[in-house]
């Protein structure tokens, strides 16, 4: 490890002084005679002294309530922190903040594109009308708080609108995306018993029109808890379903909006893990914990406010939908795209940032890697001079593509690569507009977040690699799991190896200068001979040559039995994978890791297993290596190729042999 690197970024002192985290800072030196002098120290006190922190993030974005708080924390216990007892408030009241009658309001609230339709605007005026009428009918199709609203709706603005609508009325919200199958869908929303299905009729993904009546029928009919079904046409605008309300129906009474006052724990939506085995977790969190948190990491990390336009590429399945949506909280502009980013080319989201004219672009990882690899150049293809920040998450991000997003940005640009989690609604580890960036490495623990890397004894662990373990309470931990009663699975899910403090399922390593490497699922970790090492790093030294697509690596160590591990690879087409290929690979490894991590062999596939969101299926494909069932260890329905299983399966089956 170099102890000593140079920073591929620093930020100027005119930015940090216009950034958001240094008002923050000022103001908590003015307010609350908080004094610190680095972001470090500010994080430390964060944790240090919790409640201060989060009572100051309420003041400081002025969050209204009807009724005031009467405690911020009741205490440490985890699970079962309470925060802000006693107070009253709604989500989406604290988005209109932001709409002002007359001219501002006409400003865009939401910018929407689809490979169905050409851009659309909202404004906040128009926003702020259709929730409320949206809400006004939900209310007489009798909903009411705590009823279950679910959506199998695409990325589109009408999907934003029934957010906040159920939001408004304290309507508990759960969303799949209309690319999953009706089994995988069931799996979901079957759990949590719904009052009003709203869907839509089809989609159009990488130019191909993929009708789904059929699934909404399947939907109906399979959830008897169903009061109401709204069908919204969106492939074919005369698209129709018996017995279901039109999406126009809902529009069409204006009416004044109404903002039902609610716990700070109220439930807002209910999420879902992954699901590659046994039923998802649906995972609820509250109305105020995402509100806050939303504020804090949009805000004070990312630097959101009212001059800026948002987009963060996802599906309406994956939890960045979700903080996409949020961004109004702060009152910037969304722009939000329901399409295949790489459709008719990989310059189709660049080529939208500058019509949507965007401050602030995130997608996954993967995106920005695959843009690099097939030579992509931004500003050639497009005008991004309002740009200022690149997001990125959902798997590591290789150094290699730090330094290519800045060699082809410019030197202006943050780089927002976040780690986080379905799980928490929000970021472990992230950005910062105030201090350097290193590449491959994210810049910071977030504010208020007491996360570490832990050894197995629960011990602290110093620029070295250890399971993420969070030991304070947020405010956007779960409030529980649907139909978990005593609260065992969520207990066995987070708390079961370090009692009282969550452990995330990543392997972490915070750097001497306070930055954050996330190395991958700790529990598909690599360890040869004794030296565990994150799968990520190999896939940065292999995926980073110019023949290689994709890759996907497992460990076969196993109760005792000798370390086998092959590397599967996706090859760049007329490539062939020869003993020199095979050569260049081993050496690359041996090169940058050690020769302990030279695969035992290297096999050609198609594709690597992915999720839905897509996250490369590590733990199948290692149980299926070391002789479980297919069917015990993926469900297709939550993949997005589970095709691709098969070569699997018959490896599995000619190893066994």
């Amino acid at each position: 490890m170099n102890d000593h690197p140079r920073p591929l970024w620093t930020p100027s002192p005119a930015r940090i002084e216009a950034s958001r985290m240094k008002e923050y800072m000022r103001w908590l030196a003015r307010e609350k005679k908080v004094n610190v002098d680095s972001y470090e120290a500010l994080w430390q006190w964060s944790v240090d002294e919790l409640p201060a922190f989060w009572e100051s993030i309420w003041q400081y974005f002025d969050i209204r309530s009807s009724k005031p708080w009467e405690q911020v924390l009741d205490g440490m216990k985890m699970p079962g922190a309470t925060w802000f007892t006693g107070s009253r408030l709604n989500i989406t009241e604290q988005v209109f903040r932001f709409h002002r009658e007359g001219e501002s309001g006409e400003r865009p609230a939401i910018i929407g594109r689809s490979e169905v339709r050409p851009t659309v605007e909202l404004s906040w005026n128009a926003l702020r009308s259709q929730i409320a009428a949206v809400a006004n009918a939900l209310r007489g199709m009798g909903v009411q708080p705590g009823d279950r609203v679910v959506s199998y709706l695409p990325n589109i603005p009408e999907t934003a609108v029934a957010f906040y609508a159920c939001a408004s009325i304290g309507a508990i919200w759960s969303s799949c995306s209309p690319d999953m199958g009706t089994p995988s869908v069931l799996d979901r929303f079957g759990q949590i018993a719904p009052k009003v299905l709203l869907a839509v009729d089809g989609y159009r993904y990488g130019g191909k029109d993929f009708d789904r009546l059929e699934v909404v029928k399947g939907l109906v009919k399979a959830l008897p808890s169903l009061e109401q079904v709204v069908l919204l046409p969106y492939l074919d605008k005369e698209a129709r379903l018996d017995g279901a309300h039109s999406w126009q129906e809902l529009l069409v009474n204006d009416t004044e909006m109404h903002f039902e006052q609610l716990p700070f724990d109220h439930p807002l939506w209910v999420v879902y893990s992954s699901g590659t085995t046994g039923m998802p977790k649906p995972i609820v969190h509250g109305q105020g914990g995402v509100l806050i948190e939303s504020l804090k990491g949009h805000g004070l990390h990312t630097g959101l406010g009212e001059q800026d336009r948002f987009m963060w590429y996802s599906t309406t399945g994956w939890i960045m939908w979700n903080s996409q949506v949020t961004g109004l909280l702060l009152g910037a502009t969304i722009a939000i795209y329901d399409g295949n980013p790489g459709y008719p080319d990989l310059g189709t989201l660049w080529k939208f940032a500058e019509e949507a004219d965007l401050t602030v672009f995130g997608a996954g990882a993967a995106y920005f890697a695959n843009c690099m690899k097939a030579g992509i150049a931004p500003r050639k293809l497009a005008k991004l001079d309002r740009l200022h920040t690149i997001g990125s998450t959902g798997s590591p991000l290789p150094a290699e593509a730090f330094t290519w997003i800045y060699d082809q940005l410019g030197p202006d640009i943050l780089l927002a690569s976040i780690s986080g989690g379905t799980d928490i609604a929000a970021a472990f580890v992230g950005a910062c507009p105030i201090i350097p960036l290193y590449a491959g490495e994210m810049q910071c623990r977030c504010l208020g977040i007491a996360v570490y890397a832990m050894d197995q004894e629960g011990r602290p662990l110093e620029d070295e690699v250890g399971e993420l373990v969070v030991t304070k309470p947020m405010p956007s931990m779960p409030l529980y799991f649907w139909n978990d009663a005593q609260g065992l699975r969520y207990r066995d899910s987070y708390f079961d190896m370090y009692p009282g403090w969550w452990r995330h399922g990543d392997w972490l390593r915070i750097t001497p200068r306070g930055g954050a490497i996330i190395y991958g699922r700790s529990d598909t970790t690599i360890n040869r001979h004794g030296i565990r090492m994150g799968t990520s790093e190999i896939y940065r030294v292999v995926e980073a040559m110019p023949e290689i697509l994709d890759s996907l690596v497992v460990d076969l160590e196993y109760l005792g039995r000798e370390s086998y591990m092959p590397l599967f690879v996706v090859l760049r087409p007329g490539v062939t994978l020869d003993e020199i290929l095979k050569a260049r690979i081993a050496e690359g490894i041996r090169t940058a890791l050690s020769a302990r991590h030279v695969p035992n062999d290297v096999f050609v596939v198609t594709e690597v297993p992915r999720t839905l969101t897509g996250k490369k299926m590590e733990l199948p494909v290692k149980k299926l290596l070391l002789g479980m069932k297919v069917d015990e260890v993926a469900n297709p329905d939550a993949m997005s190729n589970p095709g691709s299983l098969e070569f699997f399966v018959d490896f599995a089956r000619h190893r066994e042999a």
